[in-house]
């Protein structure tokens, strides 16, 4: 089908002439999705301390910058003013603190304690943990207790720009605000102790912090809960002397707590038996609440974050299942083919193994075609040379390029041109079966050579009478570019191995095009080849299955296809596959709840092809996401380790399947560049599929260029043909 062109000239509203190129839909979509994965795997990176974490932590310093009132001074640093004030609490008033929260295990187990004996607190709690569990935070600020910032990732401020402070203050303020609809004006720095351990370089980070408007909370008690030194010590180094006021630090996050939670649990009800109250900061200094209500755009900003954070977390988890699922897809896939094809090639290479009765009558090879001046001949004089009787019957399907003329001018025999107006291939073929003269009828591609020897394997196993069609074993004849080489590589190991596993199940879902035979009256009780989807090969041998034939597959009815040559290409070409088969599994779904051969295969071979060309496909570059984000952001070893292995399963896989089709193994080597791009090209394609099916889009049919530059390892072709063509083949776009 010729397409319509523009007449040269300015596009409409470019004003300086020049053509303005739009982003078609069928690749804008499948992008912005890849664009938004990747964003909610950075957002998820960045609250797990993935990305821009600093972990470095300063050794001590000098500390004759510091003033000497702030070392000898209390747990509360004020510096808001401009000038340094610290403050200290009341005698027998305690203000518990929990750093590095809130945790899912053990921060509702403190609050419950906390609960229980009508206790408050002060939790500081860090953006990354607030942003993922913001209930939490939300509970905290319900139940009277006080929430203060401690930084978003918990670095050391010391090592920091003013700007990357401000952005951790920023970013924890703006977790809180979504989390429980509230700003703070206490800060604690992470690593921070005693004020008397303050030194010339954390203090210049206290004096800033003051400026922006926060007050430094460190403390004079530490329970070192974190060294897990057991529930009487931590008790014991809460405990302040002579009843004095204190500040203690614990934790609720960072590891585990449960020698925190039972200390706390006997701690709260001994200190209060002996006067102390356990009040929030402010309280315990007759101050105002450090909580400021949080309202209009910034509430708006803050409630947008955690649903973000949310958003990236549930959909790294749904992900990681993602993950799993294809993990095991394609570990299963691998073991049922090595398995399935070593079965096939040992029964069919038996030297007793026959079919049935040879199959000698003459066959009927039907060629539709369609512009395809720059191959047909070739694919003609190829059958010429067949070891098995035969009529050629090629149809030209209204080619503009005398495609029928140049097979007339061949005046070969046994080789007739039928000409219809374009109509497409599944009207082609079943013109070519109404005018074919022979029992059975092989297909093949009018850019596809045969070798002497392929038609007479393809129809020996017609010898049993339960076989209504055969698959052949096609090849990619242009191989030499990277892109030909990676498509040579999915048919040895994709194609033709995954046939073999199929035909073992009995569940083959596809006829190659480009070679395949079936028995006339298997055809004509379909009702013969549907224009119902685009993969017209997929439908009919779904159909042959449904009626309870048996598809076969022939390993030595070998045929060579000019594979597409550039991307463009190979994105029409494999873009009305999968949507082909999509349309085709849609098509016969009713097989899933049917009796008898069509349910058998709707039960088994439906699922398979659903999994294996369908989902795992779609899902496959699940391994390259996540290989790129652990390399980057770690476990970077065991992350390349996986890969690895995932790639030398494959590899196994490969080299099995080009040993059973007795090819080089040199093409190999681009298999881990193939695993890389090649993947990803496909994914799109069928993410793309998958839109065109949802929004009940069409697809109508592409027509590839071709160059006519295959030919069959020592055909009949002259090779100078094919030297005056090869100038026009297109490099790997």
């Amino acid at each position: 089908m010729a397409s319509r062109t523009r007449r040269p000239g300015a596009a409409p509203g470019a004003p300086d002439g020049s053509r303005r190129r739009r982003l078609p839909m069928r690749l804008l979509l499948p992008v912005l999705v890849l664009v938004a994965l990747m964003a909610m795997l950075m957002l998820r990176g960045y609250v797990h301390s993935e990305i821009l974490a600093d972990h470095r932590i300063r050794a001590e310093a000098a500390t004759d910058k510091v003033p000497e009132k702030i070392l000898d001074g209390g747990p509360v640093i004020d510096t808001r003013s401009g000038r340094a004030t610290s403050l200290k609490l009341p005698d027998h008033r305690l203000v518990l603190t929990f750093d590095d929260g809130p945790d899912p295990t053990w921060t509702p187990k403190v609050l419950d304690v906390l609960k229980k004996h009508h206790a408050h607190a002060v939790f500081f709690v860090t953006g990354t943990m607030a942003s993922r569990y913001p209930d939490l935070v939300k509970r905290m600020v319900d139940e009277g207790h006080e929430v203060g910032l401690h930084t978003f990732n918990h670095p050391d401020l010391s090592f920091q720009s003013k700007k990357r402070i401000d952005w951790e203050l920023s970013q924890n303020q703006l977790a809180l605000a979504g989390a429980a609809g509230v700003r703070t004006s206490l800060f604690r720095p992470p690593y921070s102790s005693f004020a008397d351990a303050m030194d010339d370089k954390s203090w210049p980070v206290t004096e800033y912090i003051g400026t922006r408007g926060y007050i430094t909370v460190v403390n004079n008690t530490d329970s070192e809960d974190w060294q897990k030194p057991g529930v009487r010590q931590i008790i014991r180094n809460a405990t302040p002397k002579s009843g004095k006021g204190a500040i203690v630090l614990m934790h609720d996050s960072g590891g585990d707590r449960h020698q925190t939670v039972q200390a706390l649990d006997r701690f709260l009800p001994e200190m209060k038996d002996k006067g102390y109250e356990f009040d929030n900061l402010t309280e315990a200094l007759d101050a105002p609440t450090a909580h400021t209500a949080v309202a209009g755009p910034e509430l708006w900003k803050g409630k947008a974050w955690i649903f973000l954070v949310q958003a990236s977390e549930h959909i790294t988890d749904v992900l990681v299942v993602g993950l799993s699922i294809i993990g095991s897809l394609v570990i299963g896939r691998f073991v049922l083919m090595l398995l399935l094809s070593g079965i096939h090639a040992r029964r069919v290479r038996r030297k007793d193994f026959r079919w049935g009765a040879p199959v000698t009558q003459p066959v009927s090879v039907l060629v539709p075609a369609y512009n395809e001046a720059k191959c047909i001949e070739n694919t003609v004089r190829s059958l010429m040379a067949s070891e098995h009787p035969i009529e050629v019957l090629v149809i030209d399907d209204g080619s503009s390029d005398g495609t029928a003329r140049i097979v007339e001018a061949m005046g070969l025999p046994n080789v007739r041109v039928v000409r219809q107006l374009n109509a497409g291939k599944p009207a082609a073929l079943n013109r070519g079966l109404a005018n074919a003269r022979h029992d059975i009828i092989v297909m093949m591609d009018g850019d596809t050579v045969f070798e002497p020897s392929t038609v007479r394997e393809l129809v020996q196993p017609f010898g049993d009478p339960r076989v209504g069609a055969v698959a052949g074993n096609a090849k990619v004849g242009n191989r030499d570019s990277l892109i030909g080489a990676w498509q040579h590589i999915e048919y040895v190991m994709g194609f033709n191995l995954d046939r073999r596993m199929y035909d073992v199940l009995r569940c083959m879902p596809t006829i190659p095009g480009a070679v395949g035979a079936f028995r006339r009256s298997a055809l004509e009780r379909v009702g013969g080849m549907s224009d119902d989807t685009l993969a017209e090969d997929t439908d009919i041998t779904m159909a042959m299955h449904r009626d309870g034939w048996r598809v076969v597959y022939a390993e030595k009815a070998r045929a060579w296809t000019e594979a597409p040559e550039s991307v463009q290409q190979l994105w029409s070409q494999r873009y009305r596959w999968s949507y082909g088969t999509m349309q085709a599994i849609w098509k016969h779904r009713r097989a899933l709840v049917e009796r008898g051969p069509s349910g058998r295969f709707g039960r088994v071979g439906l699922p398979l092809v659903s999994l294996f060309m369908v989902l795992a496909p779609l899902l496959a570059p699940l391994i390259d996401v996540f290989l790129l984000y652990g390399v980057v952001f770690g476990p970077t070893q065991k992350t390349i380790m996986a890969w690895l292995g995932v790639l030398a399963i494959q590899v196994v896989c490969a080299a099995y399947a080009f040993r059973l089709d007795r090819e080089r193994m040199t093409h190999l080597i681009s298999l881990p560049l193939q695993q890389i791009l090649y993947r990803q090209l496909m994914y799109v394609v069928l993410l793309q599929s998958w839109i065109t099916a949802l929004t009940g889009g069409r697809l109508r049919w592409q027509k590839l260029r071709r160059t006519g530059v295959v030919e069959a390892p020592g055909g009949p072709v002259p090779r100078q043909q094919a030297r005056r063509e090869s100038d026009e083949r297109r490099p790997v776009g």
